[in-house]
């Protein structure tokens, strides 16, 4: 299989923010440019895996806090241990009130990811507090047309903060990584006559939650030699019903991990279940864990795609 990449693609978007040689810096978010006088220094990030991005880059002393993560999800060690004194400001989505308080002048989320259409938390509502809002590529399919996502948009993301911040060379030098090992773990696949058929199963029991074909799952399980079989649901993560699943007949079942119901009860609730004792994947034991972190946006996702594909193809990556 030859890497995925949309170069093209790729440099169209970054190009699109101009060079930070020297601020003001401008930077494409979704369908809104966004101008930066100088570099943030009480920024807001939320959840975990966009928190992350921040902690890569080492922006930990350019914030004031974050949110959404307890509320949600539990701190594992490694983003403790990089979030150190910072404050969770709010345990799930942030109220505006939260964000001034905060005395904050940049808040990194996204649609669903912090921010809902509509809501008291959005770019617009915060403007006249001046707090320049950066999205989330992922989530902008909430507010306009755009493609299905490949890994260029973790990656862009990580290059915009990095122009924002005046932290490029530390940006650049992370992607450059990520794209090489990417390129190491899809050269490892190799050409695939037949795509893995594979299910993201994220929680509930009466209704399944997945990720259809504008999530970054899509994009991982795709670089891993496989085939999200949701890619026909135009939505990023959405409730579907379990008909389709039981139709499509996955090999593979992407567990996601987070929440009270653990990996294993999920597990256990497929295993269990007379409707699904045909599907492939659940009478061959075929199913794969992915923390939140790794399964969503963010730094923990090229190492999780050398895991799919070990499981899709029996191999080392």
């Amino acid at each position: 299989m030859k890497t995925f990449i949309a170069h093209s693609a790729f440099a169209l978007m970054v190009l699109a923010a101009t060079p930070a040689l020297a601020y003001p810096v401008t930077v494409k978010s979704c369908n809104r440019d966004v101008t930066f006088d100088a570099a943030p220094r009480r920024a807001v990030s939320n959840d975990v895996n966009l928190t992350e991005m921040m902690l890569a880059l080492k922006l930990q002393d350019r914030m004031v806090g974050y949110t959404g993560v307890s509320g949600w999800k539990t701190l594992d060690e490694k983003l403790r241990e990089g979030v150190q004194a910072l404050p969770e400001l709010s345990e799930k989505y942030p109220t505006k009130e939260v964000l001034l308080n905060a005395d904050a002048d940049f808040y990194f989320a996204g649609w669903n990811y912090g921010m809902k259409v509509g809501g008291e938390v959005t770019p617009e509502t915060l403007a006249p507090f001046k707090i320049n809002v950066y999205e989330l590529t992922e989530s902008c399919i909430h507010i306009m047309a755009k493609d299905k996502p490949t890994m260029d948009d973790m990656f862009v993301d990580l290059l915009n903060l990095g122009l924002i911040f005046g932290v490029e060379d530390q940006a650049k030098a992370l992607v450059d990584g990520y794209r090489r090992d990417l390129d190491k773990i899809t050269a490892a696949v190799g050409a695939i006559e037949r795509p893995t058929r594979v299910f993201v199963y994220d929680s509930g029991e009466e209704k399944p939650f997945t990720s259809g074909r504008f999530g970054i799952p899509t994009a991982m399980i795709e670089a891993a030699g496989g085939v999200n079989v949701m890619d026909d649901v135009e939505k990023s993560w959405t409730e579907i019903s379990w008909e389709p699943v039981i139709d499509k007949n996955p090999e593979v079942v992407v567990i996601v991990n987070y929440g009270e119901v653990t990996a294993e009860q999920k597990i256990a609730f497929m295993k269990d279940n007379p409707a699904f004792k045909n599907i492939d994947a659940v009478k061959n034991d075929r199913f794969v864990v992915l923390d939140y972190v790794e399964a969503t946006p963010g730094p923990r996702n090229i190492d999780a795609i050398a895991r799919l594909a070990k499981a899709f193809h029996d191999q080392a990556m």
